[in-house]
């Protein structure tokens, strides 16, 4: 897509939108959502956070997508994220199965949007492939650092978040992103500490995925290690291309933005000639 230079921090003429977000009522909850217009031609964008994740924790990166690709772009706030209602219940083990099963079909239908590509990270990557496993109607994921079942490095490196959200600044920095930080802390924080989540498995979606898939994966990542990316592509029912990063955590889109928008920008433009 011509006209944009692809920079450290992503195409130049990127920036963080100040208008297009909006609230929306799905399933009886406020959602906090916003919308980047792009061309009527190119498929629909849809940006699923992380586990602590929300429309502002992503930063430009969803702008930077939309200016190199010229596709239309919608990313929202999950139940207890963001600007969107407080989570006021423990989230249940199944709690990726339930956005990707009744939330974000109600969401998308609401919006009237059909054959999306997906764009995931962590725990929105994980809802992709429920989604995309459920539904024929997805013209391709991109999964950043996506789990389909539990590692001990997890556990390990959310018992270390525990420690750092009670004795170091993480609630404030939270607090920048979340109408409640501490609700949406301990929300993500418990139920992946739960005894009971160590049987969390999606890998049974894998087979039923019929579109294509872009993982991307930090070889440095402290949450998940490529058996992740492993499991993905040799049971995936559709094609799989995979970007793993050296010098990469858990967030590949920031610490490796070059690539990332690289590798995004073609596999949507593979997605859209199809």
């Amino acid at each position: 897509m011509g006209g944009f230079c692809i920079t450290a921090n992503g195409p130049m003429s990127a920036r963080i939108p100040t208008d297009g977000v909006t609230s929306i009522t799905v399933l009886g909850r406020t959602l906090e959502v916003l919308r980047i217009p792009g061309r009527t031609s190119g498929p629909e964008l849809v940006f699923l956070h992380e586990g602590l994740g929300s429309v502002s924790h992503w930063r430009d990166f969803p702008a930077q997508v939309n200016a190199l690709t010229g596709c239309p772009v919608t990313v929202y706030s999950r139940y207890g994220s963001g600007a969107s209602d407080v989570l006021a219940e423990p989230r249940p083990v199944a709690y990726m199965h339930d956005e990707a099963l009744t939330i974000l079909p109600a969401l998308l239908e609401k919006l009237r949007m059909v054959n999306p590509v997906l764009i995931g990270h962590s725990d929105g990557g994980s809802i992709a492939i429920i989604y995309a496993g459920t539904h024929n109607c997805v013209q391709g994921i991109v999964l950043l650092a996506p789990h389909v079942f539990v590692e001990e490095l997890s556990v390990q490196s959310i018992a270390k978040a525990k420690v750092a959200f009670q004795t170091t600044k993480l609630p404030e920095m939270l607090a920048r992103h979340h109408r409640d930080a501490a609700a949406t802390f301990w929300g993500w924080n418990n139920v992946w500490l739960d005894p009971a989540f160590r049987d969390w498995n999606i890998e049974d979606f894998l087979p039923r995925l019929n579109c294509p898939a872009l993982v991307i994966q930090g070889m440095d990542d402290q949450y998940g290690t490529m058996a992740q990316v492993d499991s993905i592509r040799r049971q995936s029912g559709g094609s799989v291309e995979v970007l793993a990063l050296p010098n990469c955590a858990h967030a590949p889109h920031r610490d490796q933005p070059v690539k990332v928008l690289e590798a995004i920008r073609d596999f949507v433009e593979k997605a859209a000639s199809k």
